[in-house]
């Protein structure tokens, strides 16, 4: 198993878990519409988080989890609170080098659409929680939300297995995509600035009612 794409299905496994027969997930897989499947030999594996954006093309898509948790001045958090807004769900931990790499640029982001409604939720999972979270937030700031993990919130949404771990989240609370950046810096960088500009600039869009 590649390490950096965490517990991985096969493609027997994945097909059940989604209800779809096996020839049309690994149709899906080659032509690329599940992002994080990668083959193994002649094997097709997937991530337990690409199975999730996988089912985005079902009827209905996916509503995101709810949860409610503290941030760090000991205020509530919930997603129910962010309904009408474009929410960029951001799983990280202050060990992870990929997680620092794009803490300015979520920011800038929450800046530069903040007015379409854009809104940044940060899930803290450092396993010691505040003792290390805050001592990190004080020497780097961030501009949106930092809340930490209970451990529940990474299940409801597939397991946290790899990170930096974004979900993208509609107005109505529906899943949309993730960015799970196991890559090098360099192809984070391009690919992840074109990903979420092209998304989110669909998602804002005004919509026709």
């Amino acid at each position: 198993m590649n390490s950096q794409t965490g517990r991985a299905l096969s493609l027997h496994a994945a097909a059940k878990r989604l209800q779809i027969p096996e020839r049309t997930l690994r149709y899906r897989a080659s032509r690329g519409s599940i992002p994080g499947a990668f083959k193994q030999g002649k094997l097709w594996k997937f991530p337990l988080v690409a199975l999730m954006a996988a089912r985005l093309a079902s009827p209905g898509g996916v509503i995101a989890p709810e949860f409610s948790l503290t941030d760090s001045s000991g205020a509530t958090v919930s997603l129910a609170g962010y309904k009408g807004k474009v929410v960029v769900l951001n799983f990280w931990a202050t060990w992870c080098h990929g997680c620092r790499t794009e803490i300015p640029w979520l920011a800038e982001f929450a800046i530069e659409y903040q007015s379409q409604g854009l809104a940044v939720i940060g899930v803290a999972m450092d396993e010691d929680g505040w003792k290390t979270v805050k001592p990190f937030l004080r020497k780097t700031p961030v501009n949106y939300p930092v809340v930490l993990d209970t451990a529940q919130v990474a299940r409801r949404y597939g397991g946290v297995e790899a990170m930096p771990l974004t979900y993208l989240i509609d107005r109505q609370v529906g899943l949309l995509g993730y960015m799970l950046a196991w890559w090098t810096k360099a192809f984070w960088k391009r690919r992840s600035a074109h990903c979420y500009d092209a998304r989110v600039s669909i998602v804002l869009r005004p919509r026709n009612i």
